[in-house]
């Protein structure tokens, strides 16, 4: 399976390619009010609003900056888009499925399996697991446009 990897803090991180619609640099962010802190905000999509998750923050970690290798992850959740702020993305590495290992870690759904990446282990994050309920109904609100 092919993943994009990036790294949070000192540990490194891969999405699958088949859940990435696109990968940008990143632009300006719209803040969301009263919104939980890993919402980075929203980004203007060719007109459309889209929210995106800061990964850092998500994941416990404060965000060191916006670096020249931090993108924003485009990815399909469900019928809407979502964005992921990703810092130091490396590129695109290949994982052996028969390698991967283990079933998510407690407190944080949406990471999954563990395999061995190019560059060391690389845990790989479950977009459909990302948001809690909650945050799914502020960020998507039955009703809106998908």
């Amino acid at each position: 399976m092919k993943v994009l990897a990036f790294s949070i803090g000192p540990d490194r991180y891969g999405l699958r390619l088949g859940s990435i619609a696109r990968v940008l640099p990143v632009v300006e962010l719209k803040q969301i009010p009263l919104a939980p802190p890993f919402v980075a905000g929203l980004m203007d999509l060719h007109g459309e609003p889209v929210p995106v998750i800061d990964l850092s923050r998500l994941a416990g970690f404060t965000p060191d900056a916006v670096w020249f290798d931090t993108r924003i992850v485009l990815v399909d959740y469900g019928p809407h888009q979502l964005g992921l702020l990703a810092e130091h993305v490396t590129g695109v590495e290949t994982i052996d499925d028969a390698a991967l290992a283990g079933s998510g870690v407690d407190g944080a759904p949406f990471l999954g399996q563990v395999a061995p990446g190019a560059a060391g282990m690389l845990q790989l994050v479950e977009v459909e697991d990302l948001l809690a309920p909650d945050v799914r109904a502020l960020l998507f609100p039955a009703g809106a446009p998908a």
